[in-house]
């Protein structure tokens, strides 16, 4: 640990101990919005690899990638990745070799993970790979497993799976309930690796990261470069102040979020938001974004259950809307959401685009405008519209989400700066240059905080907005002459 301290204070951090929260990531100088707190290269990780989307160990990319000749299993998009990951992928394509057909199909990127996990062990502990303060075996063994916390089901799931890494590895000094620690652990402390806009490619197990704790209101966000975890702030953190991130997706009511946290994490979260739980203004969040909205459609108000549990009141303007209504609704939405998901494969586009518009439809009629599954619906809606190059009907859907994210998340959410940016690519798309110009600015004040500004997925967002500036300059020049 005094390694590690060591290593942390040249970087302005501190690893602290709190009282019911374990280990945690302090500071020791003040930070700012856009400042990168820390940043760090996985221990292990893998790509999301299943039979019908595959991608390059080394890289994430999907493009020209090509199988191992050897196990079979693992795939490169050239000499390059291969070459760097091949002192490690050496000794496992060895183990994945040894195992019949059949097997390797059982072998997923879980699996995988704790596979390399012993086996860059095992690398470092003979000097084939470095070690330092930050990258180390010991790190991983500091890590939470809540082993006591986990039902039968799961623990059952677990021996299972370190049957098969016991298999493929082959070494009997490690035994079943360490590995399966192990998978307990890659379960609290693993993080999703995701691309720029936030679409996942792969998993990482970052040890230090893992240290930061959780919060639902976050002074910070984890963003990836490639495989690099970087973590930055989104607030300004005072000397002495935790680095909070959040570990799941914050929109929601304080049950919805405590359900997630418990499922995967195995704790119950105590930050400002989730304290209110039961308070007024919590009932009121829950009500509006995943609750009921007024049956007058000019009326914005939210509902709330009657003392008798007859029906919804609304709160702003005391028209009821009773219980036989809701359930109707409720239920049409429901049937077409489990036909839309059962039946999406052996659909055309264009009926899959009628049933989504028709669940949006009957969405308006139940939800509040801020509704989440509203919104979730209509993200549905933008994605088939912009395959289909809809770009007005695409336009017009995007628009409407935006007062929901400006809503259910802070200011400098990175969701928030791309869903401007999906809409200021879309403005582009259909000739708007002055929208294009509003919205490209707004998602670059936002991301340049989140993502920084040197990745290409950011200078590409830079240069579209050049554009859109020096399109707008000549337009307004032409109209002068």
């Amino acid at each position: 640990m005094e390694e590690l301290q060591s290593a942390l204070e040249d970087g302005g951090l501190t690893v602290t101990n709190l009282p019911e929260k374990g280990r945690c990531l302090s500071t020791t100088r003040d930070f700012y919005p856009g400042e990168v707190i820390i940043s760090h290269e996985p221990y292990v990780c893998v790509p999301n690899n299943s039979h019908s989307d595959s991608r390059c160990d080394g890289c994430f990319t999907s493009n020209n990638i090509k199988k191992c000749s050897g196990c079979q299993v693992v795939w490169y998009c050239g000499s390059t990745c291969q070459k760097l990951d091949w002192k490690l992928h050496r000794l496992e394509c060895h183990a994945l070799s040894r195992l019949d057909k059949d097997r390797r199909k059982y072998v997923t990127p879980s699996i995988r993970l704790i596979v390399k996990l012993y086996l860059r062990r095992k690398l470092q502990s003979e000097k084939v790979i470095p070690t330092s303060a930050t990258d180390k075996y010991d790190l991983v063994e500091a890590l939470v497993a809540h082993m006591s916390d986990i039902d039968e089901k799961q623990l059952v799931l677990y021996a299972q799976m370190s049957n098969l890494v016991n298999l493929i590895l082959q070494w009997p000094e490690i035994n079943l309930k360490e590995i399966a620690e192990n998978f307990s652990k890659l379960a609290c402390n693993a993080h999703t690796i995701c691309d720029s806009e936030l679409r996942p490619l792969g998993t990482g197990l970052y040890p230090v990261i893992s240290i930061i704790n959780h919060s639902c209101l976050p002074n910070a966000v984890l963003v990836f470069e490639g495989r690099f975890a970087v973590v930055r702030a989104v607030q300004h953190i005072p000397k002495g102040g935790e680095v909070l991130i959040s570990y799941i997706e914050t929109a929601g009511s304080t049950m919805t979020r405590q359900k997630a946290l418990k499922q995967q994490y195995l704790f119950t979260c105590t930050c400002p938001r989730c304290i209110k739980v039961g308070q007024y203004e919590d009932i009121v969040e829950s009500a509006i974004l995943e609750g009921y909205g007024c049956k007058d459609d000019d009326c914005s108000g939210f509902l709330l259950r009657d003392s008798d549990d007859k029906g919804f009141t609304c709160q702003q303007c005391g028209l009821v809307r009773s219980k036989e209504e809701i359930k109707t609704i409720a239920s049409e939405i429901k049937a077409l959401s489990d036909e839309s998901l059962n039946s999406t494969s052996c659909r055309n586009q264009q009926e899959v685009l009628s049933m989504y518009k028709m669940i949006e439809k009957l969405q308006r009629k139940l939800c509040h405008p801020f509704s989440i599954s509203l919104m979730q619906t209509r993200e549905k809606l933008i994605k088939i519209l912009m395959e289909r190059e809809d770009w007005i009907q695409a336009l017009a859907c995007c628009r409407l989400t935006i007062p929901v994210y400006q809503r259910i998340y802070p200011g400098f959410h990175p969701l928030l700066g791309l869903q401007y940016y999906t809409c200021g690519k879309l403005e582009w798309l259909l000739g708007d240059t002055e929208n294009t110009i509003k919205s490209l600015t707004k998602a670059v004040d936002i991301l340049r905080i989140t993502h920084g500004t040197s990745s290409l997925f950011m200078k590409e967002l830079l240069m579209k907005l050049e554009e859109a500036h020096a399109e707008a300059s000549y337009k307004l020049s032409s109209i002068d002459d």
